[in-house]
């Protein structure tokens, strides 16, 4: 039987997984979910000895029973393939009593490479498998890491155009450098003066436009997301929690059904939802950490069940975790909720109107799992700092706000549960923040003298990412007011 997909706010007709991932986004608005959360039966003794592809296939294979085997197996080989720098894709390193998750070996160095490197082949696929001829716009707003990946995975890809926006001021000197420089004569990117929030408000805004997918479908267009909205972003997520967990046993680190906790830096709630539904597959994983930054509406809602984004918007080293409206967080409230999505529907357009809304004592009591903590600027450097001159070992901004996170959560709690720290990016793409936490006598270089003077201390390769960037040509310099994002993809599509 096919595992069928529901939108967050309407009990509209479910559809398969190919027809979500090709929506994106529910024409109520909604996120799509899986009626039912499937069940990982295969040992963990078993998983120990699969390869990242064959885990890949046997996770997804629950998610999108639509997918022929022979389909399936096609988009992981395509995916999951010499583009990561290492035959492992995620390895696992031991440093400082927690187990780093390094999530950053693909083309952008950053954990977003670890869907993005599939969901055009699933796109496509479903676009094939639904008899779609209509040009497929990706239509992405970017916090910085999710934009070049999106950017990299459909470059050239046959019947596809992307277009995303980033904050123009919002993001690393890196990020914006790797996305500026895209080739692909169907790649746009498009800095906005505004923030995050205010480029992903203006995307939904667009795939909510009734009028405007009427004029699309009149010129033979149709959009779709790259975000982590898209549920064939967010299903091979799932697949890196389960093959770790897999590499633990084989390697010795943890015992038949020990529970580990898994700490995540944590923004749009894309990632950490990821590890929700590994738990609720029947992987032994006990707590769920969420980072945050000091933009941390996501640490004062798991405090006390009221979401707020009526606040200042901070501009941090973590700048990909610079949110205040952590859109994934939807598909967690459905959950709790009893998945209810008339009460989703109201909480959700009081937080568009009010910019707030509170969940109730027994929507409370379904989330225990998840355990919130942030970490200030000072203590995101100083983890960086500590960790290297205690280990050697470097990891970026992001990965310092989980590190910080869960040192202070071990501290407070006495929890020695083994646990795994989601490693999001690779130093190289934060090189200054994380050279300036290092050694504050940097600041004469420009960033590609601090990749080297990274390399050199750290004793690792700079990056081909980086290297590719050094000399590399702008070749998208358009930047719009956040109130004329859909005037400029109108003005892109003619």
């Amino acid at each position: 039987m096919n595992l069928m997909y529901q939108s967050t706010r309407s009990n509209s007709e479910p559809i398969t997984a190919s027809q979500a991932i090709l929506k994106g986004l529910a024409e109520d608005g909604g996120l799509y979910v899986p009626v039912t959360v499937p069940q990982l039966e295969i040992p963990i003794s078993r998983l120990g000895k699969m390869t990242y592809q064959e885990t890949a296939y046997e996770v997804m294979k629950l998610f999108f029973t639509d997918f022929t085997e022979e389909e399936l197996k096609n988009c992981i080989n395509r995916a999951y393939d010499e583009k990561f720098d290492t035959k492992e894709i995620a390895p696992i390193v031991k440093a400082d009593g927690a187990f780093y998750l390094e999530l950053f070996h693909g083309t952008t160095i950053a954990f977003k490479d670890m869907a993005l490197s599939i969901l055009p082949h699933l796109l496509t696929t479903a676009a094939k498998k639904n008899r779609v001829t209509d040009e497929i716009v990706i239509l992405t707003a970017t916090s910085g890491d999710t934009g070049k990946a999106a950017l990299a995975g459909f470059a050239d890809v046959k019947g596809t155009k992307i277009i995303v926006f980033y904050p123009k001021d919002g993001v690393s000197p890196v990020q914006e450098k790797q996305m500026v420089t895209q080739k692909g004569d169907n790649t746009y990117v498009i800095g906005i003066r505004g923030n995050f929030d205010d480029a992903q408000n203006g995307v939904k805004a667009m795939f909510n436009n009734k009028e405007l997918a009427k004029e699309l479908k009149e010129k033979g267009y149709r959009f779709s997301s790259a975000n982590s909205i898209n549920i064939g972003r967010l299903v091979p997520q799932i697949v890196y929690y389960v093959y770790s967990c897999g590499r633990l046993f084989k390697n010795g680190e943890i015992s038949y059904r020990e529970k580990i906790n898994v700490v995540v830096p944590t923004g749009n709630f894309g990632n950490i939802l990821a590890a929700y539904y590994a738990k609720s597959m029947g992987l032994p994983i006990g707590k769920l950490i969420c980072a945050s930054n000091e933009n941390k509406v996501l640490f004062d809602f798991l405090q006390t069940g009221t979401y707020n984004r009526n606040r200042d918007f901070i501009l941090t080293t973590s700048p990909s975790m610079d949110i205040l409206i952590s859109s994934n967080l939807e598909r967690l409230i459905y959950q709790i909720a009893g998945r209810d999505s008339g009460k989703t529907l109201a909480m959700m357009k009081s937080l568009s109107t009010e910019g707030k809304y509170d969940i109730t004592e027994e929507m409370k009591a379904n989330m225990t799992d998840f355990i919130g903590g942030y970490a200030s600027e000072k203590e995101t450097a100083e983890t960086i700092k500590r960790l290297y001159e205690a280990t050697g070992y470097v990891i970026d901004t992001h990965t310092a706000v989980a590190a910080s996170v869960y040192q202070k959560y071990k501290a407070r709690t006495g929890d020695g549960t083994k646990s795994i720290i989601a490693s999001t990016a690779s130093p190289y793409k934060f090189a200054r923040s994380v050279m300036n936490a290092i050694d504050l006598n940097h600041d004469s270089m420009d960033d590609f003298e601090l990749a080297d003077e990274l390399s050199r201390i750290s004793g690792t390769e700079v990056p081909k990412a980086i290297e590719e960037i050094r000399s590399a040509e702008i070749l998208h310099k358009t930047v719009c007011a956040a109130n004329k994002m859909q005037e400029t993809v109108e003005n892109i599509l003619k």
